[in-house]
């Protein structure tokens, strides 16, 4: 009896020292994980944007507080011809680059979509048969059923699945501002070719009236040489700037079908004519407010793509940082197991176990050292283009705002410049048939003057119209 009541003793003890090693276990792993918790998050960062990236000295001269900017303006709003409109509209519709910005988003969203699943657990079914038979080939010796289920799950301690996942996200922010970026960049296209073929155009009719009036200086010079007026020399002399106009002629329309052919390619069509209207009827905005320079971050695409770059490779850092720390892992399997099909699904047939594994990275050939290195190395380099591209857009606003600014100059003053040589010319002509002080020569001269002017001026309107396009691309303007 008392050797009974002494083993009954020994085994309490026992339960007791049970029970208070479960105790202390427990409460070693509730230290344990919240001390990974803890260090967890020393482990990754958030990222920050860069300080002072753009300052009001990114426009130059143009310093303002006013955050109004055309680059929140739909480009229906500033391309008011409706030809140009519907052609754009075409180009969005159609554009074979847009559409490879687009292919590239959806590639994105797929790896985002990975990453997110990564966050879960696996989980796998198996069924199995087992016909075991001796060497023989007797009758089978066992037979072995098994249907079950295995399960893993890494628990992202170290936020290494998490940095993944944002750098999943930042890539795919950054696919969706390019194709932004080849939104804004395809408006500006179109309607810089647009205004371009309407300035040969222009051109062309110019040259074609200039040749007419070449052709009748021609005519009145053999009247005058008839009258003895003026010599044979004068008779040469217009007809060879009657076709030193006319040779002209050829280039002017190859440049516009060059030019269409470009169009073409831009609205994703075949090659061929494109409907247009005249460069009188082009209307000029004449405010064009910039906003302030911090604005470019939200507005322009390519500023926006290089800082979702710099995130991307900011992510993968954390991530290089993640694989210097334990990896945490619980697997999991359960399921039935029998020798019998029939009986398969019984109680009896249950089985499971859960494992949960800690593996620690000691020596690996250098390969999480390099992996940081390169990541950070990576990182920089995006910090860089990131402030390039910002100071490409400043520079890209500020010669556009100048750009405006010295056609408005030059049209004033061609304008000017024009009527004086209109009136050269006409009183070079008529000096010519009623005195001997002034040749054809005079004439000639005049009427180069006049026409290489009138060019000019059609230069500069298209000058003026080009840098209200750059202007809105280089705020980011077009892809709203």
């Amino acid at each position: 009896m008392q050797r009974m009541l002494l083993k009954s003793d020994r085994i309490k003890n026992i339960n007791k020292m049970n029970q208070l090693k479960m105790k202390t276990r427990k409460w070693q792993w509730l230290i344990f994980v919240a001390v990974l918790v803890l260090t967890s998050c020393k482990v990754t960062q958030n990222y920050k944007r860069p300080v002072a990236v753009a300052g009001n000295e990114l426009y130059r001269d143009v310093k303002t507080t006013d955050t109004t900017t055309i680059a929140d303006i739909s480009w229906k709003q500033i391309f008011t011809d409706t030809i140009l409109q519907h052609l754009i509209q075409e180009g969005i519709n159609n554009n074979l680059d847009l559409k490879i910005a687009m292919s590239r988003i959806k590639q994105t969203q797929a790896n985002l979509e990975a990453g997110n699943a990564a966050l879960f657990p696996s989980l796998n079914v198996h069924g199995t048969y087992t016909d075991q038979k001796s060497a023989n080939n007797t009758p089978s010796i066992s037979k072995y059923y098994q249907l079950y289920g295995n399960s893993s799950w890494e628990i992202d301690v170290w936020g290494k699945l998490r940095s993944a996942k944002r750098a999943a996200l930042a890539s795919l922010y950054q696919s969706e501002a390019y194709k932004r970026a080849v939104q804004t960049q395809l408006v500006s296209d179109i309607a810089t070719n647009y205004y371009t073929l309407l300035a040969y155009d222009e051109q062309l009719q110019l040259t074609l009236k200039t040749v007419d009036f070449r052709i009748q200086d021609v005519a009145t010079m053999k009247i005058l040489k008839e009258a003895d007026v003026v010599t044979g020399a004068a008779v040469v002399e217009s007809e060879a700037n009657h076709y030193s106009v006319e040779v002209t002629i050829p280039d002017l329309k190859q440049n516009i079908r060059v030019t269409e052919n470009a169009l073409s390619v831009l609205l994703g069509r075949n090659p061929g004519a494109i409907i247009r209207d005249s460069l009188k009827n082009q209307q000029v905005r004449t405010e064009l407010q910039t906003g302030v320079a911090v604005q470019l971050l939200s507005h322009r695409p390519d500023v926006q793509e290089a800082e979702s770059q710099l995130r991307y490779y900011f992510e993968l850092t954390n991530l290089a940082r993640s694989y210097f720390y334990p990896s945490l892992t619980i697997t999991a399997q359960g399921g039935f197991s029998n020798g019998t099909l029939s009986t398969l699904l019984n109680s009896t047939s249950i089985f499971g176990n859960i494992v949960g594994g800690l593996v620690q990275p000691i020596f690996n050939q250098g390969l999480n050292k390099q992996r940081l290195s390169i990541a950070k190395a990576q990182q920089e380099e995006s910090l860089s283009a990131f402030q390039k591209a910002l100071l490409n857009a400043g520079q890209e606003v500020s010669n556009a705002l100048y750009s405006y600014q010295t056609a408005s100059d030059k049209m004033k003053s061609r304008s000017l410049q024009i009527g004086f040589l209109e009136k050269s010319v006409d009183y070079t002509k008529e000096l010519v048939k009623y005195t001997q002080t002034v040749n054809y020569t005079d004439v000639l001269t005049a009427e180069e003057s006049l026409l290489s002017a009138q060019l000019n001026s059609i230069n500069d309107r298209v000058q003026q119209l080009d840098a209200i396009v750059s202007l809105y691309r280089s705020l980011g303007g077009g892809w709203k």
